[in-house]
């Protein structure tokens, strides 16, 4: 097996060829303009038949019509979806109804060290909240 990675710095015709020869493509990246729909019908047609495709990121980084398609048709394998399109799932969309996919409720990170750490962290901001400190990874 062949691992490649791509990251914010690389280009479209660096996504493009690695869709092409990967077995497996797994997302990781946040939502933005650049990324809303990075892969849709063009980019599921150019992935090896048989491929499978698995969304960490967010559900909008997949056209989510497309990649229903892509798997009726059998072009795809299958798909792991931890990230939906709307939140919560709803369990009767037709891409949730196809054999081949998997689909978890943003649990794919979970971990018994990232649970660990994210217990250490909220224990950590329980003191620090009590002793009026800034809190760790604070979002608002």
């Amino acid at each position: 097996m062949i691992v490649m990675g791509l990251n914010s710095k690389s280009s479209r015709s660096d996504l493009e060829a690695m869709l092409q020869v990967a077995d497996v493509v797994s997302l990781h990246c946040s939502l933005t303009p650049k990324t809303h729909h990075l892969i849709g019908k063009k980019e599921l047609a150019m992935m090896k038949k048989g491929a499978f495709i698995i969304n960490y990121a967010r559900g909008d980084v997949i056209h989510e019509e497309a990649l229903t398609e892509a798997l009726t048709s059998g072009h795809l394998g299958g798909a792991g979806l931890d990230v939906h399109w709307v939140e919560p799932a709803n369990p009767a969309d037709k891409v949730y109804q196809h054999p081949n996919v998997i689909a978890t409720p943003h649990t794919g990170v979970s971990s018994t060290q990232v649970l660990e750490s994210l217990a250490q962290v909220v224990c950590e901001n329980i003191i620090r909240q009590r002793e009026s400190r800034e809190l760790l990874h604070r979002l608002c």
